[in-house]
């Protein structure tokens, strides 16, 4: 009989697949749709049937409805609402930003950088626009200029360790000698006792994986909590287990980021793009042999 992580392995890989999930997962309960977002949805939706509404209005509204259907995963419906919403305000860099965000995840590389080039050039202080400017060019096969991007962000923050992964990912496809050193340097003079510093404490080799969860599990006051963390947590293992060419268990964490349901987290969106890679790189190599 299989035990409970083989199943997990199945699960996740296929029981052809080598079992090679740790004995450290951690498994949240997934979130759920909330109450409060399906009466959020249910309200902007009768408000949006108002008679006379501004065109400004209208937008808002859309807005509002597409990133909370954003929230609860229905990625068709969000999109739809924000570019309902830059129908009716064609100057709305949010919504401009957040389809870019989308195109991104459908690997529609050249409209989502349009997107992105769209909100910064109506908000160039829109320092968002600039980080998913970045993820964009990174996923699109332009280090160099997600690394410009990137950095951008990350000068605004440099104590927020999320940042300065992101920048490390980017630099680390250009120059990876130079990445490691300047990701040694950020921990040396912006480290804090925050859980989220040992992701970049576990990227330098100081702590391992087990224990970092061990540290979310102690921490984390509620499901929710511990979710939000998991799905970090798992993105970037997974990336440093591409790195270490390590292919199969970066599927594995990928998928355990996914399975967190933290639709809106950009972990949790750039993990389904990390899959949908995988598949697409699997049916190539099936269709040259």
């Amino acid at each position: 009989m299989l035990g409970p992580l083989a199943l997990v392995t199945c699960f996740l890989l296929g029981c052809s697949a080598p079992q090679i999930v740790k004995s450290t997962l951690v498994l949240p309960i997934p979130m759920q749709v909330s109450y409060e977002s399906e009466l959020g949805i249910a309200r902007l939706g009768q408000m949006l049937n108002s008679p006379g509404l501004t065109p400004q209005q209208r937008a808002e509204l859309f807005f509002q409805r597409g990133v909370i259907f954003d929230r609860v995963g229905l990625r068709a419906m969000a999109r739809l609402d924000f570019n309902r919403a830059l129908r009716e305000r064609p100057d709305f860099a949010d919504a401009y930003n957040l389809n870019g965000v989308y195109l991104t995840q459908n690997q529609d590389f050249d409209e989502a950088y349009e997107s992105f080039d769209s909100a910064l050039e109506l908000a160039p202080d829109y320092s968002y626009a600039n980080l998913n400017r970045g993820i964009a060019l990174y996923y699109g096969g332009r280090p160099a200029l997600a690394v410009s991007d990137l950095k951008l962000f990350l000068d605004e923050e440099p104590t927020d360790p999320y940042r300065v992964l992101w920048w490390y990912l980017a630099l680390e496809k250009v120059d990876a000698k130079a990445a490691l050193k300047t990701l040694k340097l950020y921990q040396a003079q912006y480290a804090s006792d925050d859980w989220s510093w040992d992701l970049i404490n576990l990227y330098l080799g100081t702590i391992n994986e087990e224990q970092l969860l061990d540290r979310i599990v102690e921490e984390s006051v509620d499901n929710q909590e511990l979710a939000e963390r998991l799905c970090e947590t798992y993105f970037y293992l997974g990336k440093r287990a591409q790195h270490n060419n390590e292919y199969q268990q970066a599927e594995v964490y990928f998928k355990l980021a996914v399975a967190t349901n933290v639709y809106d987290f950009v972990e949790h969106r750039y993990a389904l793009l990390e899959l949908d890679l995988i598949t697409e790189e699997a049916e190539g190599f099936t269709l040259i042999e």
